[in-house]
């Protein structure tokens, strides 16, 4: 898909990650903890956006910006959550997310991970 191609409603720099699902990197710095970083990720979800089971090497935190996204965690019931809402997943847990609005939905995902390992580990 390219540029011309975006959906409305998603921002002229996001990345196609994955069918309907939209990066746009923020920022990336070491911490002051040796081994450690700190991403910043805006993710945007078309409501056709597929989920897809990941982990990642290190906490998520993510605050919803915009829409409503279901997080399915594994170990935990389903949530909805909507604009305003926050939620943490820990090290390694298998998780995805999916768009359950009419309109785009966006994150602020923020990773707490250890260096050099790859940011997502898709899970088959």
């Amino acid at each position: 898909m390219g540029i011309k191609d975006r959906p409305e409603g998603i921002s002229h720099t996001a990345v196609e990650a994955a069918p309907g699902l939209w990066r746009i990197d923020l920022q990336k710095h070491d911490l002051s903890i040796p081994g450690w970083e700190v991403v910043q990720t805006r993710v945007e979800f078309t409501p056709e956006s597929p989920p897809f089971k990941h982990s990642h090497p290190g906490e998520e935190i993510i605050l919803v910006l915009q829409g409503s996204l279901e997080y399915q965690i594994d170990g935990r019931p389903p949530v909805v959550c909507r604009t305003g809402d926050a939620l943490t997943v820990p090290y390694g847990v298998h998780h995805q997310a999916r768009n359950v609005g009419d309109d785009i939905a966006v994150e602020l995902a923020t990773y707490v991970v250890e260096k050099g390992k790859p940011l997502l580990t898709k899970i088959e």
